[in-house]
């Protein structure tokens, strides 16, 4: 079914991305759930016919691609129920932070290698006893020097055995509360 917001050139990406689905994902996605897995390949396979962050400035790899590209391959994914390939997490919730609260370098360090696949990020953001809840969380993030000591427990880190940067929910200020 496609939408009015998307154009001709969204169609074709869709299709691009429905043949890759089928050549590349399809195949193997039994097996990966199985090894509960996705090889870092299937990773570079994607970073490398632009699946992976596409809207990330070209300054950085990235193709400066609309929102709509994402919401087009998270559509797909789905339609075929393929929610143990976490690319949507790394594309759409991860590497924005990076984006929106990184410094300069930190964006030019890391943000080429999420476009590639080369990079795999995953967060650290539920705790025992607190879930999800940010306002909740326990760990703690303590100045030392030019380090923070991070103290506390994570669960559940979706793309964590792959991944090679995670972001961290912490507190830097326990005394602060909710803030």
């Amino acid at each position: 079914m496609e939408r009015g917001l998307f154009s001709e050139e969204h169609t074709i990406f869709r299709r691009q991305f429905q043949k890759f689905l089928d050549t590349e994902v399809a195949p193997y996605y039994d097996q990966w759930e199985q090894e509960g897995i996705v090889p870092k390949s299937a990773w570079l396979k994607m970073g490398a016919n632009g699946f992976l962050c596409p809207w990330v400035d070209e300054k950085y790899g990235g193709s400066g691609a609309g929102l709509e590209y994402s919401v087009i391959m998270a559509e797909e994914m789905n339609r075929r129920d393929f929610i143990g390939l976490m690319a949507s997490l790394h594309s759409n919730i991860i590497v924005p932070y990076i984006d929106s609260f990184g410094s300069e370098e930190q964006k030019q360090k890391w943000l080429p290698g999420c476009v590639t696949g080369e990079i795999i990020t995953a967060i650290a953001m539920t705790e025992p006893n607190a879930g999800s809840d940010l306002a909740a969380i326990r760990t703690n993030a303590i100045k030392d020097g030019n380090d923070y000591i991070i103290n506390g427990q994570k669960t559940f880190i979706s793309n964590g055995l792959n991944s090679n940067l995670v972001i961290v929910a912490v507190k830097t200020d326990p005394s602060a509360g909710y803030k």
